[in-house]
């Protein structure tokens, strides 16, 4: 590409933990790039996570709706040429964006490359070993249009200021917070239930215990956790998700599955402990900026198949609760490790 564009439309429409990814790569753009206008295309729902990113826009997709389908699509392409972006950077690589990208008229296009025949390789046994993280990967997009992104030395936000709701909610305790979210989108990625309350449990006696998640079923199971008595306390459904980001920014680790809510805390910069079912952190997902042993892994000795899958959604029957084969002590000990004294 000769000529560096100064207008890049990015387009990265879902899923949450992807678009989360996308924060820390873009923050490290908008520092070593400061004269170059970010417009990224994302979902309605997903602006707060880019509320602190100077010199970058969002652009809403209602992909449901008014945006949907061919049609759709159209009409969107022609709310975008008024922007007069002239590149654009495509973190997604779907259908949606591949049918959009020729009707915006934009001749510089660089796209994602999802690395998926090293991925099948790591699923299927035959390479086992680290590929590159799915952030260097949305950085290489930047530097095929000429703008290298440097991810090694990455500055966060401070932690935000609660607003009245957050904190009557959650109060001003004098315990260190742990932010604890269960649930992932598919079973093999969770840690077993059973084994999860015994693990909060024995936080919540040195530590206020703040739990997150979403969806009616979800939001039952952490109101039987929630305990106000012992600290522990259930925000699933109370909180908006600029609320929700300024509650995870005042935490001191996160506790979560390979899922959304890692990426989250991770882009603010908060320390955060991961545990992984039939997912392997080598599939380039996990959480940015975190020391490798934050990351605790299933026994490939017990199940010699992980990674099964990329996403968790492909496992043999018996492998389901492969993260149980995680001790409890050993969840722990870890979060009592990574926590400042």
């Amino acid at each position: 590409m000769s000529k560096k564009p100064k207008h890049i439309l990015v387009i990265r429409l879902s899923a949450m933990g992807d678009v989360a990814m996308t924060i820390p790569v873009l923050r490290a753009f908008t520092k070593q790039h400061p004269d170059v206008k970010l417009t990224v295309l994302t979902r309605d729902f997903f602006k707060p996570l880019f509320r602190d990113l100077e010199n970058v826009r969002v652009y809403p997709a209602h992909v449901k709706d008014r945006h949907k389908g061919l049609k759709g699509l159209y009409k969107l392409s022609r709310e975008i040429r008024p922007l007069k972006c002239d590149a654009v950077a495509d973190l997604h690589k779907v259908l949606r964006s591949k049918v959009l990208k020729p009707m915006l008229g934009i001749r510089k296009v660089a796209t994602i490359n999802k690395g998926r025949k090293e991925k099948k390789r790591l699923i299927k046994g035959k390479d086992f070993k680290p590929l590159k993280t799915t952030h260097q990967r949305y950085a290489d997009v930047f530097k095929t249009m000429g703008y290298p992104i440097d991810l090694s030395n990455p500055t966060f936000p401070e932690a935000s200021q609660l607003n009245e709701n957050c904190l009557k909610l959650i109060g001003k305790p004098n315990k260190k917070r742990i932010g604890i979210a269960p649930f992932a989108a598919h079973d093999s990625k969770m840690y077993p239930l059973e084994q999860m309350e015994q693990v909060i449990e024995k936080l919540s006696k040195d530590y206020q215990v703040l739990l997150f998640g979403g969806g009616k079923k979800e939001i039952q199971i952490l109101n039987y956790f929630e305990s106000e008595k012992k600290g522990i306390i259930n925000l699933a459904g109370k909180l908006s998700l600029d609320e929700e980001l300024d509650v995870i920014s005042n935490l001191d680790v996160m506790l979560s599955m390979d899922s959304g809510n890692a990426h989250l805390a991770a882009m603010l910069g908060v320390k955060t402990v991961t545990i992984w079912g039939v997912t392997h952190p080598y599939a380039g997902f996990a959480p940015f900026n975190q020391p490798a042993d934050y990351c605790l892994l299933a026994d490939r000795t017990q199940y010699p198949k992980i990674p099964t899958s990329v996403y968790g959604n492909k496992f043999p029957g018996n492998y389901k609760n492969a993260a149980g084969s995680i001790a409890v002590e050993t969840v722990v000990n870890k979060i009592k490790a990574v926590i400042p004294e």
